[in-house]
């Protein structure tokens, strides 16, 4: 897999004619994933709980690439479905079809035992990590559908796989977006062309990981634009026959 990655990396317009749905897109892995994207030729929806961040991102995208891009702001924590139903509407009206998925938003929670853990910030870790990619997931399925060789991403965890004390809300939702990968992968692989993956970035410079690892030096670890490769080759018609798989970033 690392050559193919490679070949992903070095292709120029790898990602031309793509329309790409990134969430979690105004900071850390996902800003690096739209600006990965349409350096690739990827047009872009760009969703984040943050109008301030998503016009930033866009500003910086306009001026550096062809690329369209749509923004939206949208609070995971409290959207409900009609919310993602807009969503697939809008995305409809201005680029008619969807080549891509990437559920990449999360938040941390609490790093607290499951006997201390508060049961309101339990639901929104659940309602952030794991529900907000089931709908859009099953609300872009459609438009996903009428791509030729379209992909879902869902960014997970380490402690998706391998539960961890302290971990609480947020192990659980990743260990659910790994069984949900498989689930989705088993259920379009024969319906559709449509591929479903994840991937456990590991160890990222991102202030999610500070807030994890406060004690941690952050310059030991990556860039985000360090692990782009995978991304970048998952969401290319390099990986057509790579579905139900979970990946780390480094090391593959």
């Amino acid at each position: 897999m690392i050559e193919e990655i490679s070949t992903a990396i070095d292709r120029e317009n790898l990602l031309k004619g793509k329309t790409v749905v990134i969430t979690g897109a105004g900071s850390g892995i996902g800003k690096e994933i739209a600006r990965s994207f349409s350096n690739k030729g990827a047009d872009l929806i760009l969703l984040s709980k943050s109008t301030e961040k998503l016009n930033m991102i866009y500003d910086e995208i306009i001026a550096n690439s062809s690329a369209r891009v749509l923004i939206q702001a949208i609070d995971f924590e409290s959207a409900e479905e009609k919310d993602y139903e807009n969503l697939v509407k809008a995305a409809k009206e201005k680029f008619g079809k969807i080549d891509g998925l990437v559920n990449n938003a999360g938040i941390l929670g609490q790093k607290k035992s499951l006997e201390q853990y508060d049961y309101k910030i339990w639901k929104n870790v659940l309602k952030v990590n794991l529900d907000a990619g089931f709908l859009l997931t099953k609300n872009f399925i459609p438009l996903l559908k009428q791509a030729d060789k379209s992909s879902v991403i869902f960014t997970s965890s380490g402690v998706g796989r391998t539960g961890r004390a302290y971990w609480g809300a947020y192990s659980v939702s990743k260990f659910a977006t790994e069984a949900m990968v498989q689930i989705l992968s088993d259920e379009l692989e024969k319906t559709s062309t449509i591929r479903v993956n994840c991937i456990n970035p590991g160890a990222v410079r991102t202030k999610m990981r500070e807030m994890a690892y406060p004690a941690e030096n952050p310059e030991r670890n990556p860039m985000p634009a360090d692990i782009m490769g995978l991304y970048l080759y998952l969401m290319s018609d390099l990986s057509q026959k790579i579905t139900g798989q979970s990946i780390d970033a480094q090391g593959s």
